[in-house]
């Protein structure tokens, strides 16, 4: 597979992927991407915990805006890192569906990137919970890359060193 000049130079980072994007970045910014935002729709069945006792993770929504970082894909390594964000987002567990959208970069910029939106017809879609299912869900949550709590603590983390507040994740947060 040969990188064409269409293909996009971005991945917008809304969760995990801002602390560990899991392949060298080059380049990251703060960036916004319109009409979709930050929302724990997914039930976790591997990442954040398991199929008996599953966690709850991030997903875009449509509507609103969502604001994260922007990590520019290699370009000497661009087609294994594309690899490996496709089967780190989709194949497994296939819980979000991969777009290409324009995102606004903190220099100005505007430019196409990946972008994962929750699958809303996939098994694992949660949608929006009542806020006592949710905090269940956090609690119980452990899988292959930790607790779900960690999750939550390093996204609250790496939002608050950009100076941006998500006061329903901290309001999650706070109340677990």
């Amino acid at each position: 597979m040969t990188r064409s000049a269409e293909d996009p130079l971005w991945v917008f980072a809304y969760g995990s992927l801002m602390w560990n994007p899991g392949f060298a970045v080059g380049e990251t910014q703060p960036a916004r991407l319109h009409g979709f935002h930050r929302a724990f729709c997914i039930y976790s069945e591997h990442y954040r915990g398991t199929p008996e006792k599953p966690g709850l993770i991030l997903g875009l929504l449509a509507g609103g805006s969502c604001r994260g970082l922007a990590h520019r894909l290699p370009s000497d390594d661009y087609d294994a890192v594309r690899r490996y964000l496709w089967s780190r987002e989709i194949e497994n567990d296939g819980v979000y569906v991969e777009r290409i959208r324009p995102i606004h970069l903190a220099d100005g910029r505007v430019v196409p990137s990946l972008v994962y939106l929750a699958d809303r017809a996939h098994r694992q879609f949660a949608g929006k919970l009542p806020l006592a299912e949710a905090l269940k869900l956090m609690r119980q949550g452990t899988g292959a890359t930790g607790t779900n709590m960690e999750y939550v603590r390093n996204t609250l983390a790496h939002l608050r060193e950009l100076g941006l507040r998500d006061k329903g994740l901290e309001e999650l947060a706070r109340r677990a």
